[in-house]
């Protein structure tokens, strides 16, 4: 006879292991990368442990929920989940499963003033705090061995924001979001923090699916401009009227740099990315506000505002500085994502600006986009041709510029002259590995990624 007992509900959060077979596969002293990690299932798996249930994910911007009750769905790995606005103005995040049979309790993508969430199988009811708050009125409310009280939507493990970007990790441990990021923070103020009255997302949020693995986007916006002068060729000429230039500027005054395998390029040309939305007037617009953003950050973050830039926050969430298209590579398997694209703008632009930006970032970078079509048959060609049962038995070679590294002290984090390097993509393999190999957060932050000791970044020399 079968013995019953209550049901422990408490949160579960699931424990990193360590897994140094995967972590070999990333070859430092060769600077090489074996193609196994961009097909296999068992490494997949492990990502979603090791890396998507403990790092700090991006979820939202506070722009999207403003109001108590206001909410979006998002994913961090494969787990679907509510992000929602407090009654007292925090963020929280929860599954979006309901604890009884495991079933959505929220099937939209994004509303306004929700009072709850309801699962639509058994009728169980949870408040916008994750609290059950009913059930069908009748079974449950009369079983005396029914605990309400102890049973909620599985919540995120923490919720923070940065400057209007909001994050979330399943681990209860992980630091806190300012040292995940560490001083990587001066390359984001960039986009965050050159006007005084923040940023927004205007136009809603894309969502499309490429067939690749999520590590090829996010590598390519961590540090990969060379790609431009091959893949986007036919898109400059139609929008500039010229091809890509990859002149001299790309080693005299570009540079990389990565923290935690976090990784930002940019070659400080103040307006090339945003010439590339094909509007003169938003250019006109950057070199208006140039002043402005030269007293609040320096001289060197001021010309990356409209450069031609791109970055990547580890692990999959990406920018391109002066096209203000943000994105994440959501993982749907080895070889499959669905992106999630976003545009974003100082408050304080005038709203035919804001318009501008928003159709320049439809106009290069959303499913039909010029540039992005471009990029994403490259990822899927990519990912197919590492299945190949030869193929993937040979290394992949990342050894472009292994002597660029300089000692730049007014910049934060490991820095390589030239724009046109493989540097940040060997630390963001790197920092693959790492989270691949360490089971605790005392390792993984004091690693070979973790920022080199320099005195707090001032303005760099031009």
């Amino acid at each position: 006879m079968c013995k019953a007992g209550r049901p422990d509900m408490k949160p579960a959060y699931p424990q990193a292991g360590s897994y140094p077979q995967f972590a070999d596969l990333v070859d430092t002293e060769r600077s090489q990368v074996d193609r196994k990690v961009f097909h296999d299932e068992a490494i997949y798996q492990a990502e979603l442990r090791q890396i998507f249930g403990r790092a700090w994910l991006f979820l939202a911007h506070e722009s999207q929920i403003p109001g108590a009750g206001d909410f979006v769905r998002t994913k961090m790995g494969e787990d679907d989940v509510i992000v929602v606005r407090q009654r007292d103005g925090k963020i929280g995040a929860f599954l979006n499963s309901c604890p009884h049979r495991g079933n959505r309790v929220c099937m939209v993508d994004a509303g306004k003033k929700a009072r709850g969430f309801i699962c639509n199988y058994h009728g169980w009811s949870f408040g916008i705090d994750g609290r059950l708050v009913g059930t069908d009125g009748k079974v449950y409310d009369t079983d005396p061995d029914f605990e309400k009280h102890a049973i909620t939507l599985t919540p995120v493990a923490q919720v923070a924001s940065y400057k209007g970007l909001v994050f979330g990790t399943f681990d209860p441990n992980a630091p806190s979001l300012a040292d995940w990021f560490g001083p990587f923070t001066w390359y984001l103020d960039v986009m965050l923090d050159n006007d005084p009255e923040g940023t927004e997302f205007i136009g809603g949020c894309i969502r499309s699916e490429i067939e690749c693995n999520w590590k090829f986007p996010a590598e390519n916006f961590v540090g990969d401009i060379l790609h431009a002068y091959w893949t986007h060729q036919s898109g400059a000429q139609a929008i500039l009227g010229g091809g890509v230039d990859l002149g001299p500027q790309y080693d005299e005054r570009a540079f990389q740099a990565s923290i935690y395998g976090h990784g930002i390029e940019t070659n400080l040309d103040k307006t090339g990315n945003t010439k590339t939305l094909g509007y003169p007037e938003l250019v006109d617009y950057v070199f208006s506000q140039y002043d402005k953003a030269k007293d609040r950050l320096g001289e060197t973050r001021a010309r990356m505002v409209g450069a031609i830039s791109s970055c990547t926050v580890f692990p999959n969430f990406s920018f391109l500085p002066g096209q203000a298209t943000f994105r994440v590579w959501q993982p749907k398997g080895p070889n499959k994502i669905e992106l999630y694209t976003w545009t974003l703008v100082n408050k304080s632009m005038p709203e035919h600006i804001k318009e501008l930006y928003r159709r320049g970032t439809m106009m290069t970078f959303s499913p039909g986009g010029v540039f992005e079509m471009d990029d994403g048959e490259n990822w899927e060609y990519c990912t197919k041709a590492n299945e190949g049962w030869v193929t993937r038995h040979q290394p992949l070679h990342y050894a472009l510029g292994i002597s660029s590294k300089i000692d730049a002290p007014d910049l934060p984090g490991h820095i390589h002259r030239g724009s046109l390097n493989d540097a940040n993509q060997r630390y963001f393999y790197t920092r693959w590995a790492e989270f691949m190999r360490f089971d605790n957060w005392s390792d993984l932050m004091t690693a070979e990624t973790a920022p080199p000791a320099k005195a707090a970044p001032g303005v760099a020399a031009e």
